[in-house]
Protein backbone atom coordinates (compact mmCIF):
# COMPACT_ATOMS: atom_id res chain seq x y z
CA UNK A 1 0.00 0.00 0.00
CA UNK A 2 1.27 3.38 -0.67
CA UNK A 3 2.15 5.90 1.86
CA UNK A 4 -0.79 9.35 1.36
CA UNK A 5 1.92 11.41 2.27
CA UNK A 6 3.73 10.22 -0.53
CA UNK A 7 3.77 11.05 -4.28
CA UNK A 8 2.67 7.93 -6.19
CA UNK A 9 3.70 7.58 -10.28
CA UNK A 10 2.43 4.63 -11.95
CA UNK A 11 1.56 4.15 -15.51
CA UNK A 12 -2.17 4.55 -16.88
CA UNK A 13 -4.34 1.84 -17.26
CA UNK A 14 -5.66 0.48 -20.80
CA UNK A 15 -8.90 1.11 -19.63
CA UNK A 16 -8.79 4.85 -19.37
CA UNK A 17 -5.20 6.16 -19.94
CA UNK A 18 -5.81 9.42 -17.89
CA UNK A 19 -6.53 7.42 -14.77
CA UNK A 20 -5.00 5.05 -12.33
CA UNK A 21 -6.08 2.76 -9.84
CA UNK A 22 -4.04 3.11 -6.28
CA UNK A 23 -3.77 1.03 -3.26
CA UNK A 24 -4.95 3.16 -0.64
CA UNK A 25 -6.59 5.77 -2.52
CA UNK A 26 -10.38 4.22 -2.81
CA UNK A 27 -10.33 3.46 -6.17
CA UNK A 28 -9.94 5.29 -9.49
CA UNK A 29 -8.52 9.15 -9.57
CA UNK A 30 -10.85 10.34 -11.83
CA UNK A 31 -11.90 14.57 -10.30
CA UNK A 32 -8.06 16.02 -10.82
CA UNK A 33 -4.19 14.39 -11.32
CA UNK A 34 -0.82 15.65 -12.30
CA UNK A 35 1.05 14.01 -15.79
CA UNK A 36 4.52 13.72 -15.63
CA UNK A 37 5.81 12.97 -19.18
CA UNK A 38 8.83 10.64 -17.90
CA UNK A 39 10.34 10.93 -22.18
CA UNK A 40 10.48 14.85 -21.35
CA UNK A 41 12.38 14.70 -18.23
CA UNK A 42 15.10 11.99 -20.07
CA UNK A 43 15.35 14.73 -22.55
CA UNK A 44 16.35 17.12 -20.39
CA UNK A 45 18.75 15.68 -18.97
CA UNK A 46 20.14 14.58 -22.51
CA UNK A 47 20.26 18.38 -23.18
CA UNK A 48 21.98 19.51 -20.22
CA UNK A 49 24.88 16.59 -20.67
CA UNK A 50 25.29 18.35 -24.15
CA UNK A 51 26.17 21.00 -22.98
CA UNK A 52 28.47 19.71 -20.61
CA UNK A 53 32.00 18.76 -20.69
CA UNK A 54 32.89 14.95 -20.62
CA UNK A 55 34.60 16.21 -16.93
CA UNK A 56 31.59 17.81 -15.52
CA UNK A 57 29.04 15.70 -13.55
CA UNK A 58 25.40 16.40 -13.32
CA UNK A 59 23.37 16.30 -9.99
CA UNK A 60 19.95 16.50 -10.20
CA UNK A 61 18.18 18.21 -7.35
CA UNK A 62 15.03 16.36 -6.36
CA UNK A 63 14.40 17.87 -3.15
CA UNK A 64 10.32 18.56 -2.54
CA UNK A 65 9.19 15.79 -4.00
CA UNK A 66 10.82 16.69 -7.20
CA UNK A 67 9.77 20.19 -7.41
CA UNK A 68 6.20 18.35 -6.87
CA UNK A 69 6.65 16.13 -9.73
CA UNK A 70 7.75 12.55 -7.74
CA UNK A 71 11.58 12.62 -6.04
CA UNK A 72 11.34 8.35 -6.64
CA UNK A 73 10.45 7.75 -10.21
CA UNK A 74 12.35 11.25 -11.07
CA UNK A 75 14.86 10.35 -9.18
CA UNK A 76 15.33 6.63 -11.20
CA UNK A 77 14.79 8.67 -14.48
CA UNK A 78 17.23 11.17 -13.90
CA UNK A 79 19.88 8.31 -13.35
CA UNK A 80 19.15 6.33 -16.22
CA UNK A 81 19.06 9.63 -18.80
CA UNK A 82 23.02 10.35 -17.18
CA UNK A 83 22.64 12.48 -14.00
CA UNK A 84 25.30 11.34 -11.52
CA UNK A 85 24.21 12.39 -8.48
CA UNK A 86 21.24 13.42 -6.35
CA UNK A 87 20.34 16.33 -4.56
CA UNK A 88 17.75 16.74 -1.70
CA UNK A 89 17.19 19.15 0.87
CA UNK A 90 16.47 17.20 4.20
CA UNK A 91 17.35 13.71 5.26
CA UNK A 92 13.60 12.09 4.97
CA UNK A 93 14.12 13.03 1.27
CA UNK A 94 17.29 10.95 1.32
CA UNK A 95 15.73 8.06 3.22
CA UNK A 96 12.82 8.18 1.19
CA UNK A 97 15.21 7.47 -1.78
CA UNK A 98 17.37 4.67 -0.48
CA UNK A 99 14.43 2.85 0.97
CA UNK A 100 13.44 2.98 -2.80
CA UNK A 101 17.04 0.91 -3.86
CA UNK A 102 18.39 4.20 -5.55
CA UNK A 103 22.23 3.52 -4.65
CA UNK A 104 23.75 6.88 -6.40
CA UNK A 105 25.14 9.90 -4.08
CA UNK A 106 22.99 11.81 -2.63
CA UNK A 107 24.05 15.58 -1.47
CA UNK A 108 22.00 17.03 1.67
CA UNK A 109 21.88 19.99 1.20
CA UNK A 110 20.24 21.47 4.26
CA UNK A 111 22.18 22.15 7.54
CA UNK A 112 21.90 18.96 10.04
CA UNK A 113 23.37 19.09 13.69
CA UNK A 114 21.88 16.88 15.80
CA UNK A 115 23.16 13.42 16.95
CA UNK A 116 20.67 12.00 15.49
CA UNK A 117 20.90 13.70 12.18
CA UNK A 118 24.55 12.66 11.84
CA UNK A 119 23.40 8.96 12.90
CA UNK A 120 20.69 8.76 10.32
CA UNK A 121 22.95 10.67 7.54
CA UNK A 122 25.94 7.37 8.28
CA UNK A 123 23.21 4.52 8.26
CA UNK A 124 21.58 5.65 4.75
CA UNK A 125 24.91 6.96 3.52
CA UNK A 126 23.84 10.10 3.06
CA UNK A 127 26.36 12.77 2.18
CA UNK A 128 26.01 15.90 4.19
CA UNK A 129 26.62 19.97 3.72
CA UNK A 130 29.03 20.99 6.29
CA UNK A 131 28.36 24.80 6.73
CA UNK A 132 29.96 26.06 10.04
CA UNK A 133 33.10 24.80 12.33
CA UNK A 134 30.93 23.22 15.51
CA UNK A 135 28.64 21.60 12.70
CA UNK A 136 32.05 19.89 11.59
CA UNK A 137 32.77 19.16 14.96
CA UNK A 138 29.55 17.43 16.19
CA UNK A 139 30.12 15.30 12.92
CA UNK A 140 33.01 14.38 13.85
CA UNK A 141 32.54 13.78 17.53
CA UNK A 142 29.16 11.63 16.81
CA UNK A 143 31.28 9.53 14.07
CA UNK A 144 34.12 8.32 16.05
CA UNK A 145 31.42 6.88 18.30
CA UNK A 146 30.19 4.89 15.27
CA UNK A 147 33.51 4.24 14.15
CA UNK A 148 32.35 5.17 11.05
CA UNK A 149 34.25 7.97 8.28
CA UNK A 150 31.82 9.76 5.82
CA UNK A 151 32.37 12.25 3.12
CA UNK A 152 31.58 15.54 3.36
CA UNK A 153 30.26 18.91 1.82
CA UNK A 154 32.21 22.09 2.63
CA UNK A 155 30.17 24.64 1.43
CA UNK A 156 31.31 28.68 1.40
CA UNK A 157 28.75 31.72 1.70
CA UNK A 158 29.94 33.73 -1.36
CA UNK A 159 27.44 36.42 -1.56
CA UNK A 160 23.90 34.24 -0.68
CA UNK A 161 23.91 35.04 2.70
CA UNK A 162 22.71 31.88 3.42
CA UNK A 163 24.16 28.89 4.43
CA UNK A 164 27.99 28.69 4.69
CA UNK A 165 31.38 30.24 6.00
CA UNK A 166 32.48 33.20 4.90
CA UNK A 167 34.89 32.58 1.92
CA UNK A 168 37.62 35.03 3.63
CA UNK A 169 37.38 31.61 5.60
CA UNK A 170 37.88 29.04 3.68
CA UNK A 171 41.03 27.67 3.81
CA UNK A 172 40.84 27.49 7.82
CA UNK A 173 37.31 26.33 7.69
CA UNK A 174 38.64 23.57 5.01
CA UNK A 175 41.95 22.67 6.86
CA UNK A 176 39.94 21.55 10.10
CA UNK A 177 37.51 19.46 8.36
CA UNK A 178 40.73 17.94 6.96
CA UNK A 179 42.05 17.25 10.18
CA UNK A 180 39.35 16.19 11.91
CA UNK A 181 38.90 11.90 12.44
CA UNK A 182 35.82 10.67 10.32
CA UNK A 183 35.13 12.92 8.08
CA UNK A 184 36.31 13.16 4.31
CA UNK A 185 35.50 16.31 2.28
CA UNK A 186 34.43 15.21 -1.22
CA UNK A 187 33.51 18.88 -2.47
CA UNK A 188 34.16 22.63 -1.95
CA UNK A 189 30.47 24.81 -3.02
CA UNK A 190 28.99 27.27 -3.26
CA UNK A 191 25.34 28.40 -4.35
CA UNK A 192 25.10 31.61 -6.65
CA UNK A 193 22.29 34.40 -5.61
CA UNK A 194 21.79 36.12 -9.14
CA UNK A 195 22.54 33.80 -12.06
CA UNK A 196 19.42 34.20 -13.67
CA UNK A 197 19.62 37.82 -14.27
CA UNK A 198 20.48 39.37 -17.26
CA UNK A 199 22.74 41.47 -15.33
CA UNK A 200 25.80 39.26 -14.45
CA UNK A 201 27.93 41.32 -12.48
CA UNK A 202 26.98 39.94 -9.18
CA UNK A 203 27.16 36.31 -10.31
CA UNK A 204 30.77 37.12 -11.50
CA UNK A 205 31.99 38.41 -8.35
CA UNK A 206 30.62 35.66 -6.45
CA UNK A 207 32.27 33.41 -9.16
CA UNK A 208 35.99 35.56 -8.25
CA UNK A 209 35.74 35.18 -4.81
CA UNK A 210 34.79 31.70 -5.31
CA UNK A 211 38.41 31.15 -7.22
CA UNK A 212 39.98 33.24 -4.73
CA UNK A 213 39.32 30.92 -1.86
CA UNK A 214 39.78 27.60 -4.15
CA UNK A 215 43.62 29.45 -4.79
CA UNK A 216 43.94 30.03 -1.35
CA UNK A 217 42.89 26.26 -0.12
CA UNK A 218 45.07 24.92 -3.05
CA UNK A 219 48.07 27.19 -1.73
CA UNK A 220 47.73 25.61 1.75
CA UNK A 221 47.94 21.83 0.07
CA UNK A 222 44.48 20.83 -0.49
CA UNK A 223 43.44 19.68 -3.81
CA UNK A 224 39.10 19.29 -3.32
CA UNK A 225 38.18 16.11 -5.11
CA UNK A 226 35.05 18.36 -6.59
CA UNK A 227 33.90 21.86 -6.75
CA UNK A 228 30.94 23.08 -7.71
CA UNK A 229 29.23 26.68 -8.08
CA UNK A 230 26.13 26.16 -10.67
CA UNK A 231 22.43 26.01 -10.37
CA UNK A 232 20.27 25.77 -13.54
CA UNK A 233 20.66 29.29 -14.67
CA UNK A 234 24.47 29.36 -14.48
CA UNK A 235 24.74 25.79 -15.84
CA UNK A 236 23.06 27.77 -19.04
CA UNK A 237 24.64 30.31 -18.63
CA UNK A 238 28.45 30.06 -18.79
CA UNK A 239 30.87 26.75 -19.13
CA UNK A 240 33.38 28.19 -17.00
CA UNK A 241 31.27 27.82 -14.15
CA UNK A 242 30.63 24.62 -14.70
CA UNK A 243 33.62 23.03 -12.65
CA UNK A 244 33.55 19.13 -11.41
CA UNK A 245 29.77 19.25 -11.44
CA UNK A 246 26.82 21.19 -12.27
CA UNK A 247 23.76 21.29 -9.69
CA UNK A 248 20.44 21.49 -11.76
CA UNK A 249 17.37 21.98 -10.30
CA UNK A 250 14.57 23.56 -12.46
CA UNK A 251 15.64 22.87 -15.92
CA UNK A 252 15.71 19.26 -14.94
CA UNK A 253 12.10 19.48 -15.20
CA UNK A 254 11.40 21.65 -18.51
CA UNK A 255 11.55 25.23 -17.28
CA UNK A 256 14.04 28.38 -17.82
CA UNK A 257 15.31 30.17 -14.68
CA UNK A 258 14.87 33.63 -16.74
CA UNK A 259 13.45 34.40 -20.16
CA UNK A 260 16.62 35.37 -21.51
CA UNK A 261 18.16 31.79 -21.14
CA UNK A 262 15.15 29.98 -23.43
CA UNK A 263 17.71 29.69 -26.22
CA UNK A 264 20.29 27.91 -24.35
CA UNK A 265 18.70 24.55 -24.88
CA UNK A 266 15.60 22.97 -25.90
CA UNK A 267 13.89 22.13 -22.69
CA UNK A 268 10.55 20.40 -22.52
CA UNK A 269 8.01 20.38 -19.65
CA UNK A 270 7.53 17.63 -17.67
CA UNK A 271 4.51 18.48 -15.65
CA UNK A 272 0.91 18.90 -17.01
CA UNK A 273 -2.26 19.55 -14.40
CA UNK A 274 -5.62 18.10 -14.97
CA UNK A 275 -9.13 17.39 -14.12
CA UNK A 276 -12.69 17.26 -15.01
CA UNK A 277 -15.65 18.40 -15.96
CA UNK A 278 -18.06 17.61 -13.18
CA UNK A 279 -21.21 19.33 -14.21
CA UNK A 280 -22.06 21.91 -16.40
CA UNK A 281 -24.98 24.20 -16.41
CA UNK A 282 -26.94 27.78 -17.87
CA UNK A 283 -27.11 30.81 -15.79
CA UNK A 284 -28.98 33.71 -16.05
CA UNK A 285 -27.43 37.29 -16.59
CA UNK A 286 -27.27 39.30 -12.97
CA UNK A 287 -26.37 35.43 -11.59
CA UNK A 288 -23.42 35.39 -9.21
CA UNK A 289 -20.48 32.91 -9.35
CA UNK A 290 -18.79 31.28 -6.59
CA UNK A 291 -18.08 32.67 -2.75
CA UNK A 292 -18.68 36.49 -2.68
CA UNK A 293 -19.81 36.94 -5.90
CA UNK A 294 -17.04 38.49 -7.37
CA UNK A 295 -17.73 37.04 -11.06
CA UNK A 296 -21.79 38.07 -12.08
CA UNK A 297 -22.62 37.19 -15.55
CA UNK A 298 -23.67 39.98 -17.80
CA UNK A 299 -25.27 37.49 -19.67
CA UNK A 300 -26.92 34.10 -19.77
CA UNK A 301 -23.88 32.16 -19.47
CA UNK A 302 -22.53 27.95 -19.67
CA UNK A 303 -20.82 27.47 -16.56
CA UNK A 304 -18.76 24.33 -16.13
CA UNK A 305 -18.01 22.79 -12.72
CA UNK A 306 -14.08 21.30 -12.40
CA UNK A 307 -13.06 19.38 -9.55
CA UNK A 308 -10.05 20.99 -8.42
CA UNK A 309 -9.52 23.82 -6.29
CA UNK A 310 -6.75 25.75 -3.34
CA UNK A 311 -6.29 22.22 -1.76
CA UNK A 312 -5.37 20.83 -4.76
CA UNK A 313 -2.56 23.98 -5.16
CA UNK A 314 -4.44 25.99 -7.46
CA UNK A 315 -3.88 29.55 -6.17
CA UNK A 316 -7.30 31.08 -5.09
CA UNK A 317 -5.28 34.64 -6.41
CA UNK A 318 -5.57 33.47 -9.96
CA UNK A 319 -9.68 33.93 -9.37
CA UNK A 320 -10.86 35.29 -12.02
CA UNK A 321 -7.47 35.59 -13.64
CA UNK A 322 -6.42 32.48 -15.18
CA UNK A 323 -7.14 30.75 -18.06
CA UNK A 324 -7.84 26.65 -19.12
CA UNK A 325 -7.24 24.64 -21.82
CA UNK A 326 -10.62 22.67 -22.75
CA UNK A 327 -10.29 20.70 -26.25
CA UNK A 328 -7.25 22.99 -27.28
CA UNK A 329 -9.47 26.24 -26.71
CA UNK A 330 -8.73 29.04 -24.03
CA UNK A 331 -11.58 29.22 -21.48
CA UNK A 332 -11.59 32.07 -19.07
CA UNK A 333 -11.67 30.85 -14.99
CA UNK A 334 -14.42 32.98 -13.18
CA UNK A 335 -15.52 33.20 -9.57
CA UNK A 336 -13.82 32.58 -6.38
CA UNK A 337 -11.60 28.97 -6.81
CA UNK A 338 -12.73 27.08 -3.66
CA UNK A 339 -11.22 24.35 -1.79
CA UNK A 340 -12.00 21.38 -4.12
CA UNK A 341 -13.79 22.93 -7.31
CA UNK A 342 -13.46 26.12 -9.56
CA UNK A 343 -15.34 27.02 -12.77
CA UNK A 344 -15.47 28.45 -15.59
CA UNK A 345 -17.30 30.18 -18.38
CA UNK A 346 -17.96 27.88 -21.29
CA UNK A 347 -20.15 29.38 -23.36
CA UNK A 348 -18.07 28.83 -26.22
CA UNK A 349 -17.53 25.46 -25.80
CA UNK A 350 -20.39 24.12 -27.76
CA UNK A 351 -22.13 20.71 -26.06
CA UNK A 352 -19.67 20.02 -23.24
CA UNK A 353 -19.73 16.92 -21.11
CA UNK A 354 -19.48 16.50 -17.42
CA UNK A 355 -16.27 13.72 -17.77
CA UNK A 356 -14.17 15.84 -20.14
CA UNK A 357 -10.77 17.11 -19.37
CA UNK A 358 -9.82 20.45 -18.71
CA UNK A 359 -6.09 21.46 -18.88
CA UNK A 360 -5.53 23.64 -15.81
CA UNK A 361 -0.72 23.67 -16.98
CA UNK A 362 0.22 21.60 -19.96
CA UNK A 363 -0.73 21.70 -24.10
CA UNK A 364 -3.47 20.84 -25.48
CA UNK A 365 -3.46 20.54 -29.28
CA UNK A 366 -1.58 24.00 -30.23
CA UNK A 367 -2.33 25.75 -27.25
CA UNK A 368 -0.47 25.94 -23.57
CA UNK A 369 -0.48 27.32 -20.31
CA UNK A 370 3.01 27.33 -17.98
CA UNK A 371 3.37 27.47 -14.46
CA UNK A 372 5.57 30.53 -15.84
CA UNK A 373 1.91 32.29 -17.11
CA UNK A 374 0.36 31.28 -13.50
CA UNK A 375 3.84 33.06 -12.10
CA UNK A 376 3.64 36.13 -14.04
CA UNK A 377 -0.04 36.66 -12.66
CA UNK A 378 0.54 36.28 -9.13
CA UNK A 379 3.94 37.76 -9.29
CA UNK A 380 5.96 35.02 -8.14
CA UNK A 381 8.61 32.11 -9.33
CA UNK A 382 7.52 29.34 -11.24
CA UNK A 383 9.20 27.03 -8.52
CA UNK A 384 6.87 27.56 -6.38
CA UNK A 385 4.04 27.00 -8.80
CA UNK A 386 5.64 23.59 -9.15
CA UNK A 387 6.04 22.63 -5.87
CA UNK A 388 2.14 24.04 -4.75
CA UNK A 389 0.27 21.13 -5.89
CA UNK A 390 -0.78 18.76 -3.27
CA UNK A 391 -0.36 15.04 -2.49
CA UNK A 392 -3.94 14.04 -2.88
CA UNK A 393 -3.58 14.85 -6.62
CA UNK A 394 -2.36 11.50 -7.53
CA UNK A 395 1.07 11.47 -10.15
CA UNK A 396 0.39 9.80 -13.21
CA UNK A 397 3.48 8.66 -15.76
CA UNK A 398 3.02 9.64 -19.44
CA UNK A 399 5.16 9.54 -22.30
Amino acid sequence: MLNREQTPIAPPTKECPQMVQYDGYGGLCQRAWVEIDLAALTHNIKQLKNILSPNTQLMAVVKADAYGHGAIAVSQTVLQAGASWLGVATIPEGIELREAGIEAPILVLGATYTTEQVKAIAHWHLQPTICTVKQALIFSEVLATLNQSLPVHAKLDTGMSRLGTPWQEATEFVQLIQRLPNLKLASVYSHLATADSPDQTIMLQQHEKFKQAIAQIKIAGINPDRLHLANSAATLTNPNLHYDLVRVGLANYGLYPAPHLQSAIDLKPVMQVKARVTQVKTIEAGTGVSYGHQFVAEQQTQIAVVGIGYADGIPRNLSNKMQVLIRGNFVPQVGSVTMDQLMLDVSAIPDLEVGEVVTLLGKDRENQISADDWATILGTISWEILCGFKHRLPRVAVS
